[in-house]
């Protein structure tokens, strides 16, 4: 892992100020560096922490459910309207949901990918319609 390090020199020069400043900021510990030999050493990191410059956000972690829901007994009528009524719900969620009715076996598969709270939401939906009817 290489980390870009910039001496005094360099620094001052970026930020248009004088060698004696930058190593002011250095010895009063404002401006955090590393000693390598005689010379400082000044991490991009440790620069842009000290410039203001705002790091960006460590990326969240992300958990992603599959679930596949098999509802036998099922018509037509009944799964059409689990299906519009589950693609209802999901709008402005990130969530990807098929549905497939076999009506030779009177079975509704619906299938479920997203987030973890969104698709227990939704599972919870389907449950309460299954319920239902």
């Amino acid at each position: 892992m290489t980390q870009e390090l910039y001496s005094v020199e360099q620094v001052a020069e970026r930020l248009g100020l004088h060698v004696r400043t930058v190593r002011g900021y250095v010895r009063d510990q404002r401006l955090k560096a590393v000693r390598i030999g005689k010379q400082y050493r000044i991490s991009a990191a440790d620069l842009a922490a000290f410039t203001g410059v705002p790091r960006p956000p460590p990326a969240p972690r992300a958990a992603e459910a599959t679930s596949i829901v098999e509802l036998e007994g099922i018509d037509r009528a009944a799964a059409d309207r689990l299906s519009t009524y589950v693609h209802g719900s999901i709008h402005g969620q990130a969530l990807r949901v098929e549905t497939v009715h076999d009506p030779d076996r009177a079975r509704l598969k619906l299938v479920v990918i997203g987030g973890l709270a969104a698709s227990a939401d939704l599972l919870r939906l389907v449950a309460d319609f299954s319920e239902a009817w």
